[in-house]
C-alpha cells in the first residue's frame, strides 16, 4: 500500500466488484456530485434495480387485487419464500433454518420468548459490552416479564484493562465464574459502537458447555461478514436487513433458528396463523401446529412490498457472492486504516481492533477531546459518516459500492479536517 491517489486508483482497476457500484444509487452533494458515502452500517444505499421489484407488486396489486396472492407474477402467497435460499447463503444456515419477518427487536422478543427459560437458579443474561440500547431495553424488559429484577440478572461483558474491546479469555472468565446461572448469552455480532466482531463459534461452544442457551443479533453482521451460523451453532440469531443487506428505512429482520429446535414441539413461543403448517393452514383450524422449521416462528402474513426491496438486494448479493465480498471488504478496510495511521495525530485513535478477525468494514475513530467539529467538517465536505455519543465517529467501505478512491478521499479530508481543527 501506498498513499497516492494513483494507489488507490490502480486498485478500483484491478477491483472484481467494482462494476457494483453502478447497481446502486449513490446520494448527491448540493452541487451535484456523488457524495462520499460510508453509512452503509446505518443504512445501506438503495439498488437501482429495487424500484423495478417494487413497482411489479404494486402493478399486480392495481391490476389483480386479491388474486395477486395467487397470480401476481411472485405469488404473494409464498413471497417470504424467495427471499429464504439466497438469505441462507449470507447467513451461512440451511434454508429451513431461515425466515424473513416482522423487524429486528420484536423477532428478538419472539426468539427470547422461546429460548429465555429462568428458573430459580439459572436466570441471568449475558450481553455484550456497550450493546445497542435496543437490546438492552429488549433484554430488561424479558427479564422483569418472567419476575426477575435486571439489577441481579444482567451480565454485561467488561472491556480489558485499557481497552475499549473485549477478548475471548475475558468471556471465558465470566463464564467460569457465572455459567451455571446464566440462563441466556445474547451478543451483537459486532458491536455497533467499536466496530468490534466476536468469535462466534468459539462463544457458542462455551456457552453450550456451561448449559446455556446461545443467540446473536447480527444487525452489524448479516451482510458484512462471512457467517457461520449451521455449523457455528448457535440456538438462534436475528439481524436487521437495512444495514449492510439495503433493503430500505426500517424494513423487516432475518431471523435464524437451528434445525436441531425445529421438531420440539415443547419450546413455548408467540403464535400466529402464519406458523401454522401450511397444509391445513386454511382449513381455519383452532389447534395451533407449528410448521418444522424457523418458519414456525412467523406469525402474519408478509409485508410484500418490503420484501420485494429485500429479494433486489439478495440478488445482488447473490451475483456478487458473500465470500467475495468479505475478501474485498478486509482489503478496503485496511487500506482505510493504513491511510488514517499515516499521520499521526494526538486527537483521535481507531478503536476497532486491528486483526482483520476481529473486525467487519467499520472503523470506530474516537476522539481525544469530544466535540463533533471533526465530524461536522466532514458532513460539510460531502462525506456521509455517522457519530455515535461521546466521541466516535464510525465510517464504513461497504464493498459493494464503496471503491478505494472513496477510502483515499475521506483520508485527505479527514488529515485536512484535523490539522484545521487543531
Amino acid at each position: 500500500m501506498d498513499t497516492s491517489l494513483q494507489f488507490a486508483q490502480e486498485q478500483d482497476q484491478l477491483d472484481p466488484l467494482a462494476s457494483f457500484r453502478k447497481q446502486f444509487h449513490i446520494p448527491k452533494d448540493p452541487s451535484g456530485h456523488d457524495t462520499i458515502y460510508l453509512c452503509g452500517n446505518s443504512l445501506g444505499l438503495m439498488p437501482v434495480s429495487t424500484t423495478a421489484y417494487v413497482n411489479q407488486e404494486l402493478e399486480d396489486w392495481k391490476n389483480l387485487g386479491v388474486e395477486g396472492h395467487f397470480h401476481a407474477k411472485n405469488p404473494w402467497m409464498p413471497y417470504h419464500e424467495f427471499l429464504t435460499d439466497k438469505m441462507a447463503k449470507v447467513v451461512g444456515a440451511l434454508p429451513s433454518e431461515v425466515v424473513v419477518m416482522n423487524s429486528l427487536t420484536v423477532n428478538l422478543h419472539l426468539l427470547m420468548v422461546s429460548f429465555y427459560r429462568p428458573t430459580k437458579t439459572r436466570y441471568k443474561i449475558l450481553f455484550e459490552y456497550s450493546p445497542f440500547p435496543s437490546d438492552r431495553y429488549a433484554i430488561e424488559s424479558q427479564i422483569k416479564f418472567h419476575g426477575f429484577d435486571p439489577k441481579d440478572s444482567m451480565i454485561e461483558l467488561v472491556p480489558d484493562e485499557g481497552e475499549k474491546t473485549v477478548s475471548l479469555d475475558n468471556i471465558k472468565n465470566i463464564l467460569d465464574i457465572h455459567g451455571d446461572e446464566i440462563a441466556l448469552i445474547l451478543i451483537g455480532g459486532v458491536n455497533y459502537y467499536t466496530g468490534q466482531t466476536y468469535d462466534f463459534k468459539s462463544i457458542t461452544q462455551m456457552g453450550h458447555a456451561k448449559g446455556c442457551v446461545v443467540g446473536f443479533d447480527l444487525a452489524h453482521a448479516a451482510g458484512n461478514l462471512e457467517l457461520h451460523l449451521h455449523d457455528d451453532g448457535p440456538d438462534f440469531a436475528a439481524w436487521c436487513t437495512y444495514k449492510y443487506l439495503n433493503s430500505g428505512p426500517g424494513s423487516l429482520s432475518g431471523c435464524f433458528v437451528h434445525e436441531r429446535h425445529h421438531s420440539n414441539k415443547e419450546l413455548p413461543r408467540f403464535a400466529g396463523w402464519w406458523g401454522h403448517d401450511k397444509k391445513t393452514r386454511f382449513l381455519m383450524g383452532n389447534d395451533f401446529q407449528p410448521i418444522e422449521t424457523a418458519e414456525g416462528w412467523q406469525l402474519s402474513n408478509p409485508p410484500v412490498l418490503s420484501m420485494a426491496a429485500i429479494r433486489a438486494s439478495l440478488d445482488i448479493f447473490d451475483q456478487a457472492g458473500i465470500t467475495a465480498l468479505r475478501q474485498k471488504s478486509e482489503k478496503l478496510t485496511a487500506y482505510l486504516a493504513y491511510l488514517i495511521t499515516q499521520e499521526s495525530n494526538k486527537n483521535i485513535r481507531i478503536i476497532t481492533p486491528s486483526d482483520t478477525q476481529n473486525r467487519g468494514c467499520q472503523l470506530s475513530i474516537q476522539m481525544i477531546t469530544p466535540d463533533k467539529k471533526l465530524f461536522n467538517y466532514l458532513t460539510d465536505r460531502g462525506i456521509i459518516s455517522d457519530w455515535r455519543e461521546p466521541d466516535v465517529i464510525r465510517v464504513a467501505p461497504v464493498p459493494l459500492y464503496n471503491s478505494f478512491e472513496d477510502v483515499w478521499q475521506f483520508s485527505r479530508i479527514l488529515h485536512e479536517g484535523l490539522r484545521v481543527n487543531e
